[in-house]
């Protein structure tokens, strides 16, 4: 008798569960599927591939890289040299200090086509008058699937 109560409720426990968990991971795949792309082009900025950043770095070792990722995205992993300023704490005091010329080269890049931080930075950028700018797309995802050299802390 015991096991035959047991069994119900369980059943039914679980059932809940699978009837509550459905949703919500359909849901999710949805607000995936919904993130905007980064767009194709940002007039003015050129952009770059992993490769083409490699070589720019190696070519120009005072570049200045911005990682506009969290913080915790950063630590698990980014491009050497980069400096870590999330978007949306960007300010024009912290890029006028890390880069009082406004002509000189500043690559931004964030976790790739459907991340929108480096946009939003780049476009923060122009607009105080920073005019060669470089914009690596492709980001963090295209940096780890080619397995390129990452720093961890």
């Amino acid at each position: 008798m015991f096991n035959l109560v047991f069994t119900r409720v369980f059943t039914r426990s679980y059932q809940r569960i699978i009837i509550i968990s459905i949703p919500i991971l359909f849901s999710s795949a949805l607000f995936a599927e919904q993130k905007p792309y980064a767009p194709e082009t940002i007039q003015d900025v050129a952009i770059v591939s992993a490769e083409e950043v490699i070589e720019l770095i190696l070519a120009r070792p005072d570049m200045i890289v911005i990682d506009s990722r969290k913080k915790t995205e950063y630590l698990k992993g980014h491009i050497e040299g980069a400096i870590n300023i999330l978007n949306t704490r960007l300010k024009r005091e912290d890029l006028e200090r890390i880069s009082p010329d406004k002509s000189s080269e500043l690559l931004f890049y964030c976790n790739g086509t459907r991340c929108m931080r480096s946009t939003d930075s780049i476009k923060k950028a122009k607009s105080w008058g920073y005019n060669n700018l470089i914009w690596f797309r492709g980001g963090w995802m295209e940096w780890s699937e080619k397995r390129l050299p990452a720093v961890t802390e």
